[in-house]
C-alpha cells in the first residue's frame, strides 16, 4: 500500500528541496564568478590580435571552470606562447591552472632561463614544491602537461619544449611534428630529467599550432570511439591553407560533429597561428 505523507512530511520534504535548490543555486553563482576570475588571468583577444595578427583560439572548457590554460608574452623580439593541460578539470584543474599561469609568468618575467626546456624545468620544481611533492608512491601525482614555443623575431627560429604535448608546424603543406617529453610539469613516475629544446627555422606564412589532447581524446563517430592523433594531423594538414578564421569555424564544427549526443570528456585548447617574417 503507498505512503501518503502528512503535511508535515510534505513540509519538510519541499524544505529540503528549497535549502538542496538554494545551494545549488550558490554553488552556480560562485562557480560563474571563478569563471569570470580565470578569464581575467588569461590573455585578453585584445593582446591575442596584438601579437598574433593572423590565429585563432578554440577554447571550450567541459566545465564551468577549465584544467586547460593559455599564456602569451612578449620581451623584446621574443614571444612567449604556451597551452596547458592540468590534472584534472572543473575546480581542482581550475586551482592547477592558476599555478601555472602564475609560475610561467614569474619565470619569464623574474627569473634566468636559457630557453624553453629551462622554463619547464623551472616549473617543474615550483609545482613540485607547491604541492609538496617527493616522489612518494602514496601521494597525489598532479602535474601540468605543456606546449611552450618562443618565438625569436631577429632569427625566424622558434624554440620549443613539451611535456607530453606536441607542437604541429605546417610548412609548404607540409606537416612538422615537434614532439614532446613524455613526463609532466611536475612529479614524474620515473627519474627526472632535463625537458628537451628543440628549434624550428620559421618561413613565411608557415603555421603553428599547439594545443591540449581534449579534441583527439573526444569519444565519438559513428563507433563512439577516440578521434585519435592520425586522424588529427591529416585534419590541421587538410585545413591549413584555409584563411584563419575558417579553419576555426571547420574545427569546432567537426568536434561538434564527432561528439555528437555523447558527452564532452576534457576541456578542450588549441591555438593556430600564421608565422609572418618582420622584413
Amino acid at each position: 500500500m503507498m505512503k501518503v505523507n502528512t503535511p508535515r512530511e510534505k513540509k519538510q520534504i519541499n524544505n529540503t528541496y528549497d535549502i538542496k535548490n538554494k545551494d545549488r543555486k550558490e554553488i552556480d553563482e560562485s562557480l560563474k564568478y571563478a569563471s569570470y576570475i580565470q578569464k581575467a588571468i588569461l590573455p585578453s583577444a585584445v593582446a591575442l590580435k596584438r601579437l598574433l595578427p593572423e590565429h585563432f583560439l578554440i577554447f571550450i572548457p567541459r566545465d564551468i571552470v577549465s584544467g586547460d590554460f593559455y599564456y602569451l608574452a612578449q620581451k623584446k623580439n621574443q614571444l612567449f606562447l604556451a597551452v596547458a593541460d592540468c590534472t584534472g578539470h572543473g575546480v581542482p584543474g581550475a586551482f592547477m591552472s592558476i599555478l601555472g599561469l602564475t609560475f610561467l609568468n614569474e619565470i619569464i618575467h623574474h627569473s634566468h632561463f636559457t630557453g624553453a626546456a629551462s622554463i619547464l624545468n623551472q616549473m617543474r620544481e615550483k609545482i613540485m614544491n607547491a604541492l609538496r611533492q617527493t616522489g612518494d608512491d602514496n601521494e597525489q601525482k598532479d602535474g601540468i602537461d605543456m606546449a611552450l614555443g618562443i618565438v625569436d623575431s631577429e632569427t625566424n627560429k622558434l624554440n620549443f619544449a613539451g611535456a607530453f604535448n606536441p607542437a604541429y608546424i605546417v610548412k609548404k603543406n607540409r606537416l612538422v611534428e615537434m614532439q614532446g617529453d613524455k613526463m609532466p610539469v611536475g612529479i614524474a613516475a620515473d627519474e627526472e630529467k632535463s625537458f628537451t629544446d628543440q628549434y624550428c627555422e620559421l618561413d613565411e606564412g608557415d603555421l603553428i599550432y599547439l594545443f591540449t589532447d581534449g579534441f583527439v581524446d573526444q569519444f565519438g563517430g559513428p563507433k563512439g570511439k577516440k578521434f585519435k592523433y592520425q586522424p588529427f594531423r591529416s585534419l590541421i594538414l587538410s585545413i591549413s591553407s584555409m584563411p584563419i578564421h575558417q579553419q576555426r569555424e571547420k574545427l569546432i564544427n567537426i568536434f561538434n560533429t564527432w561528439k555528437g549526443n555523447l558527452p564532452q570528456l576534457d576541456d578542450v585548447l588549441l591555438l593556430g597561428w600564421r608565422y609572418h617574417r618582420n622584413n
